[in-house]
């Protein structure tokens, strides 16, 4: 499918794997991009997931035929972008392999690959294609150390980094498909994936900042062209930690009063003026829809039972997740709890904020013994208010 004159799509979708990752549901499947530029030198950037190969290769040979590939350009070594690198090889022994330092030292522990005409490149060096030419830019951590981006005149093709789940249907450039199943699914990606990179992500739009780009060609999902001032604009917000105002309301509950506690929280402070709130059950919504939803809203409130004399189980699972986002910027944090003999859980839920998590505190936790009684209604019902004080009051 052609993007440009000369640039083309020879990417793949993966509409069978049902977690990314191993751990990151992919209800809508995705993409491995991948992108051809048919030049007087021919050159494939990145590469897909190996079990893609053979359609991979008709792909590519339905854009050059039999002509050789000169240079393979790895942006990001991820098995699901660099695992075909080995074939491509294979099928064309003359190819030689641009990246950077790392990437090499990496090419060789993944695949024991490397070879003498392999090409080292660093941050701003270029390469010439004939009528086009490659510049290269180091962005390290976004996601990865040896991650970098490729730029060809006004195309950016940018590795992971503006990229999301779920496959193409049929069509490649935004322009020519509907994306409104994408950009939620971006934000998940973002928040799930590349999310606790938020400062390399800003060095790495500064490095871009200025730069005229026609066309971003990320390695999962849509290639942006009309919408590249929206999706800039998503992933600066989101790598600066920008919320919108919102509360995401999460429980964790065994049988279903705790579950009542979130419900009069919610019903509180939708009463005091917060329009966008959503509660999740921890044990049945996967974590990855609750932490896209953090990174989207300010406020936070998480409850759950004392279980086994500490924390329910999904929930503490779930805060060792957020913490290890490095989630910053603003987030408002409640909490609040139940127990039948033994008041562990509220404690547990503080000790994650003092210790990791650094929110800022807002109302009063709230311990319910047993079961609801007009004092702990109140007190949910208070603690609702506050939240939504906190939340309006910016």
């Amino acid at each position: 499918m052609k993007i440009t004159d000369k640039i083309h799509y020879v990417g793949v979708n993966d509409r069978n794997k049902t977690l990314f990752e191993g751990l990151w549901p992919l209800p809508n499947g995705v993409s491995y991009n991948s992108y051809l530029i048919d030049d007087e030198k021919v050159c494939l950037i990145d590469t897909v997931e190996v079990d893609f190969f053979t359609q991979y290769l008709e792909n590519i040979r339905a854009v050059i035929g039999d002509r050789p590939i000169d240079y393979l350009v790895i942006n990001h070594m991820e098995p699901d972008h660099s695992g075909s690198i080995a074939l491509v090889k294979k099928y064309y022994p003359q190819v030689q392999v641009i990246g950077n330092k790392k990437t090499f030292g990496m090419m060789s522990g993944f695949y024991g690959l490397g070879c003498e005409n392999d090409l080292e490149v660093k941050n701003g060096d270029t390469l010439n294609l004939g009528h086009l030419e490659l510049t290269f830019v180091l962005t390290p951590m976004v996601h990865w150390p040896e991650t970098m981006m490729t730029l060809c005149g006004k195309v950016l093709f940018s590795g992971d980094a503006f990229g999301c789940f779920g496959a193409l249907n049929g069509g490649v450039i935004d322009e020519s498909i509907n994306c409104d199943t994408f950009w939620l699914e971006m934000v998940r990606y973002y928040s799930n994936i590349v999310g606790k990179y938020g400062t390399p992500v800003q060095q790495a739009l500064k490095k871009l900042n200025g730069v005229e780009l026609d066309y971003i060609c990320s390695t999962h999902g849509p290639v942006w062209h009309h919408y590249i001032d929206k999706v800039v604009g998503l992933y600066d917000r989101m790598s600066r930690y920008e919320t919108e105002p919102g509360l995401v309301i999460c429980y964790g509950t065994m049988y279903g009063n705790t579950e009542r506690m979130a419900e009069l929280i919610a019903r509180a402070a939708s009463e005091a003026g917060v329009k966008n709130i959503v509660v999740y059950n921890v044990s049945k919504t996967h974590h990855s829809y609750i932490l896209r939803d953090i990174f989207r809203y300010r406020g936070l409130i998480v409850g759950a039972p004392t279980y086994n004399t500490g924390l329910y189980h999904e929930m503490d699972v779930l805060l060792s997740e957020i913490a290890g986002k490095d989630i910053k910027g603003n987030h408002l944090l409640g909490w609040f709890g139940s127990h039948g003999w033994a008041s562990k859980a509220v404690a547990a839920i503080q000790k994650w904020n003092d210790e990791h998590l650094h929110f800022e505190a807002v109302g009063e936790p709230v311990d319910m013994k047993q079961a609801l009684t007009p004092e702990v209604r109140e007190q949910c019902a208070a603690l609702g208010r506050a939240m939504a004080e906190r939340i309006l009051s910016d």
